[in-house]
């Protein structure tokens, strides 16, 4: 137990929240890129991106979460995640850093926090100067809604 008391995480905003997800499910962050939208999908969905010969879907965390759209900015980023066996991309609002913060640091998810369902959430990580909202990228989306991205991404690609 004593050697796993620290962790690394990429802290990232969105608005005026702080949000933070594990350094290892982190495959590479990316300048903002409009994607190309597609039919049927959720209004989270901002559309796909080709990254490395793949074609990823982009999720924007402001409408997943419910919060106030807003137009990209320099400081706009996608973040290529790894979750479960699949790499999205999430759009955010500016890629802040990599820290480390230690596990007794992480509160419990609340039931609901400023409006975001607790089931995508590790915990809240309490810092001297901010709170950190922790995701679960595995939880980002359901199994539902990966098939969903999946088929529609299949869609997208070129044929031939």
């Amino acid at each position: 137990m004593n050697n796993a008391r620290s962790a690394k995480i990429v802290l990232f905003r969105l608005g005026t929240d702080y949000f933070a997800v594990d350094i290892f499910s982190v495959e590479r962050v990316l300048r903002y890129q409009t994607p190309t939208a597609l039919p049927s999908t959720p209004e989270w969905i901002e559309g796909v991106i080709e990254y490395q010969g793949q074609v990823l879907p982009v999720v924007s965390l402001r409408r997943r979460f419910q919060m106030p759209a807003v137009d990209a900015t320099p400081e706009t980023r996608i973040l290529i995640l790894k979750s479960e066996s699949d790499w999205v991309g999430i759009a955010v609002d500016a890629v802040l850093e990599v820290t480390g913060f230690d596990q007794a640091q992480l509160s419990p998810p609340p039931a609901l926090f400023r409006g975001l369902a607790g089931e995508y959430l590790r915990g809240v990580v309490r810092q001297p100067d901010r709170l950190l909202i922790y995701l679960d990228v595995a939880r980002l989306l359901s199994s539902e809604e990966r098939l969903t991205l999946a088929q529609a991404t299949e869609e997208a690609l070129p044929n031939g």
